[in-house]
């Protein structure tokens, strides 16, 4: 049986890692989360003998040590994060505590006999675009934003711990995922909810800037297969779509799927943080999946099927 730990298991993408990697037998998944933007109403239903939710936090050594060196896993999803533009930029300080959680989990990962470290980066790190797609190996990582500066020296972290003490790990670089359990705090979660309740629909700036939407689906799917078929080891893999969407026009399509009666408005630009463009070179992402990705209307209207969970829940 591999024993695994998927840190901040509560969030979003983590969760949905989780629900799938407990439907093997041979998967023992231990969820920790220090629930301070996740939600234990996130955690999967199943009522399976092959996982266990702890409350912990990661960037905290003494917690997360007792769990590590208890179970002794052979791999480990590092998930756990500050996350959220606005967040992230109202709380730089809390962002950079992060660094703490990501020592924390090489360390006892070298000591505990942990086999490879799969990582949650993000597109973040690319910053401002200077190179179109944005590919893994050629396109600089130029974001001064703390967020993005975590992400990066997670990055750095994971290859000197490799090249010093053999200790392997896979990096996924996460471009915008959505779907039924993202918060409402991010765009497509945020246009919904606005659409659902016929209130307005805010853009900044002109809207003109571009995204890719990955659904979470295509994102675990990818993952899970790299994991399970040992690719991309000592390796770093972007995780989206290769298709732009500008913000307005996302704003036009949620309205039109839902029928609302929105209009969409306009507020003067971010002073930082919302980057002009996002595209991933996806090869390495498609050669694994191996299959068309969910257009970004088929995820909306997946959305729209299976009920909102946060305005569901009321988070």
């Amino acid at each position: 049986m591999r024993k695994i730990l998927i840190t901040g298991g509560a969030g979003f993408i983590a969760s949905s890692l989780a629900e799938k990697l407990i439907e093997d037998d041979d998967n023992f998944v231990i969820i920790v989360d220090d629930l301070s933007t996740g939600h234990v109403k996130k955690l999967p239903v199943e009522k399976k003998e092959n996982w266990k939710f702890i409350k912990c936090d990661v960037n905290n050594r003494r917690d997360i040590s007792e769990i590590m060196m208890a179970y002794r896993f052979d791999f480990v999803f590092h998930y756990a994060a500050v996350v959220g533009v606005q967040k992230t930029l109202m709380h730089p300080l809390l962002v950079l505590q992060d660094v703490e959680g990501i020592k924390n989990i090489l360390t006892l990962s070298k000591n505990t006999g942990v086999q490879r470290i799969y990582f949650s980066s993000s597109s973040e790190i690319y910053g401002e675009p200077v190179e179109y797609p944005q590919n893994e190996y050629t396109t600089p990582l130029n974001s001064r934003l703390p967020y993005a500066i975590v992400k990066n020296l997670g990055e750095a972290f994971l290859k000197a711990y490799q090249q010093e003490f053999g200790l392997d790990y896979t990096i996924f670089r996460f471009f915008n995922t959505y779907g039924p359990k993202q918060s409402r705090h991010f765009v497509i979660s945020k246009f919904l909810i606005s659409a659902l309740n016929n209130e307005d629909i805010t853009v900044y700036g002109d809207g003109k800037q571009t995204r890719t939407f990955c659904f979470i689906d295509d994102n675990i799917e990818t993952c899970i297969s790299a994991f399970n078929n040992s690719k991309l080891i000592n390796d770093v893999a972007n995780i989206g779509s290769n298709i732009e969407t500008t913000i307005y026009e996302l704003a036009q399509t949620v309205i039109r799927l839902t029928g609302s009666k929105s209009k969409i408005v306009h507020l003067p630009p971010l002073k930082e943080g919302d980057m002009s463009g996002r595209l991933p070179d996806t090869r390495k992402m498609r050669a694994i999946l191996n299959k068309p990705l969910i257009p970004l209307e088929t995820g909306i209207k997946n959305i729209l099927d299976n009920g909102l969970f946060e305005m569901k829940h009321n988070l």
